[in-house]
């Protein structure tokens, strides 16, 4: 399969840390979930935006600012997006964090 475009940037604010986790095969797995709100432009007319998306940071790199976060804390995240696992349903998404960067309030917009 060729490989496409993947890549989502968000900054929001963390709601849920459910913590480490190892993978089968002693990958470090790190969980938490983004809440992102704004205002967007769309055919020229504001829009707010919300979501809420899980975040999962694996391996080693990122690990150590993952592990230090708390529910409020500020990031942007930007990573691939992947279907969360069969067993959530076919409709429910998550991004896989290839970075992850602490911001402070004022730098959100």
């Amino acid at each position: 399969m060729p490989s496409v475009d993947n890549c989502l940037t968000i900054v929001g604010r963390v709601t849920r840390v459910a913590g480490k986790r190892y993978s089968p095969a002693g990958l470090p797995i790190f969980r938490f979930t983004l809440e992102h709100r704004s205002e967007q432009r769309e055919a020229g007319f504001p829009r707010q935006a919300n979501c809420r998306i899980v975040v999962i940071v694996c391996g080693e790199d990122q690990l150590p600012l993952a592990e230090g976060l708390t529910p409020g804390t500020t990031v942007r995240a930007q990573g691939f997006i992947s279907r969360a696992n069969h067993r959530q349903g076919e409709n429910q998404i998550v991004l896989h964090a290839e970075r992850i960067e602490l911001l402070l309030s004022s730098e959100e917009h």
